[in-house]
């Protein structure tokens, strides 16, 4: 749909006549927009993938708005004429964000940006510490590990014709063996999470420097926090990126991310779910290169470059290569980074 098409849409629903509409951003999920006013303020326009119930933007606009009230900065949904939170236009579920200036970057450059990072998401998950909602979608079972490695083992059994199966399936049966070597995580409540928050859903101010809000909210609902951290930290400390098989962890990062963290969190996390921290990253790392492996051969799933890579499948197995490899990285320095949990989160325990 052109920018053109999209115009009807902003004047009917919520009276922005004929404004400026560019393509935001690079998202393989939600297609992204640039509104410019004539009054020289932005919205951002996004057209909902449909994996996402629309409802979901009840739950935005009901985080957001106990963000903003407790002074965090956060993008706004702006209801429209009529008082929805989203509308449907043209077979699709859009909705209308105010703007935050800020950027967006694929990997933290230093340790700076990882305090930021740290210390914003421990802002976060205390800030939603004692918030209460019934998400329309509650995500259950999106760090079910086990089914991950179920659904990969069922794409090798589906999959032994794929054109690439010659390739993918050693990668597949590794993965698998490094499922089986992770300890199980211990039981743990379920808190306020963002979902994704890998560092490109964390906006920057324009210098790099501050880290201004969390975006990408769609993936809102609750979980485990170790779960939540481990995604954080299996991207922010990968400097080489999920699209590269050079992977790494960085112990320096971990460190100045977990120490701005806990500045945060420590006077009310239980120690249980720091101690599970390291681990669940781990998981995080091997349940992802399981998702990337199977949607290699299924090519159902991920949103994909198709300027950078041939096909899904070719793109997934980069992803789940990657992902594989960080894991190892980040299983070889076990002991120290569980040290550094322990001396970060233990130092204010009373």
């Amino acid at each position: 749909m052109s920018e053109t098409q999209i115009m009807p849409l902003l004047e009917q629903h919520y009276g922005i006549p004929a404004p400026g509409i560019s393509p935001l951003g690079r998202g393989l999920i939600n297609r992204t927009y640039l509104v410019e006013l004539s009054n020289g303020q932005r919205r951002v326009l996004q057209a909902v993938n449909a994996i996402f119930p629309p409802a979901i933007n009840e739950d935005i606009d009901a985080v957001t708005t106990f963000l903003a009230a407790r002074g965090m900065t956060t993008p706004r949904l702006v209801r429209s004429l009529t008082g929805a939170a989203w509308v449907r236009y043209e077979g699709q579920t859009w909705r209308l964000l105010s703007w935050v200036d800020g950027v967006s970057i694929d990997r933290l450059e230093g340790p700076d940006q990882a305090v930021e990072a740290g210390g914003l998401l421990g802002r976060f998950h205390h800030v939603l510490a004692d918030f209460e909602h019934a998400f329309h979608n509650p995500r259950l079972g999106v760090h079910d590990t086990a089914k991950h490695v179920r659904n990969l083992r069922q794409a090798l059994r589906d999959g032994d014709q794929h054109r690439h199966i010659s390739v993918i399936r050693p990668l597949a049966e590794e993965i698998l063996r490094a499922a089986s070597s992770l300890p199980p995580l211990p039981p743990l409540p379920d808190r306020v999470v963002h979902g994704d928050p890998k560092i490109n859903n964390i906006l920057f101010d324009a210098a790099g420097t501050r880290a201004l809000c969390l975006v990408d909210l769609d993936t809102l609902g609750r979980m485990p926090l170790p779960l939540e951290l481990g995604d954080a930290l299996r991207s922010w400390c990968n400097k080489a990126g999920e699209d590269s098989v050079e992977a790494a962890f960085s112990e320096s990062l971990f460190e100045t991310a977990i120490s701005a963290y806990a500045n945060e969190t420590r006077s009310w996390l239980r120690e249980a779910e720091w101690q599970a921290i390291v681990p669940a990253t781990q998981t995080i790392y091997v349940e992802l290169a399981a998702r990337f492996c199977a949607d290699a051969l299924q090519e159902s799933y991920f949103g994909w470059d198709a300027e950078r890579y041939a096909s899904r499948s070719e793109h997934n197995l980069t992803r789940a290569r990657g992902q594989l490899a960080a894991f190892h990285a980040c299983a070889a320095k076990t002991v120290m980074l569980n040290a550094i949990v322990q001396r970060n989160f233990a130092s204010g325990m009373g």
